[in-house]
């Protein structure tokens, strides 16, 4: 059985930080590409950031609005891939979901919701 379970999200003032993390169990981690989408109140689920398994080469990849902030990277030991947020906005507030694609089926964690205010 497919499992993602995020944490780390919260109250954070506009500039600082936070690390996500996402804890698997039931696949074969290393192989695959891992996701980090974000849903804010009132719009669609967005992809934000990218990072390639074992069997596909690459960068990680990151949606413009979090480029240079933002970084995503993994740890096939221990099945788990992070997500660290700097210099954050009001407008990353969002729940921030864990995702992986495996063949037709998408599997999602519950999400963790960040919110950037003073």
């Amino acid at each position: 059985q497919v499992q993602l379970v995020e944490s780390g999200g919260g109250l954070v003032q506009p500039g600082g930080s936070l690390t996500l993390s996402c804890t698997t169990s039931g696949i074969i981690f290393s192989i695959y590409d891992m996701n980090w989408y974000r849903q804010a109140p009132g719009k669609q689920r967005e992809l934000i950031a990218t990072i390639a398994g074992v069997t596909r080469r690459g960068a990680p990849a990151y949606v413009d609005s979090v480029k240079g902030r933002f970084t995503i990277s993994r740890d096939n030991a221990k099945k788990t891939v992070n997500l660290l947020m700097n210099s954050l906005k009001p407008e990353d507030t969002a729940v921030y979901y864990c995702n992986v694609q495996i063949g037709a089926s998408g599997y999602w964690g519950q999400g963790t919701q960040v919110t950037v205010s003073s």
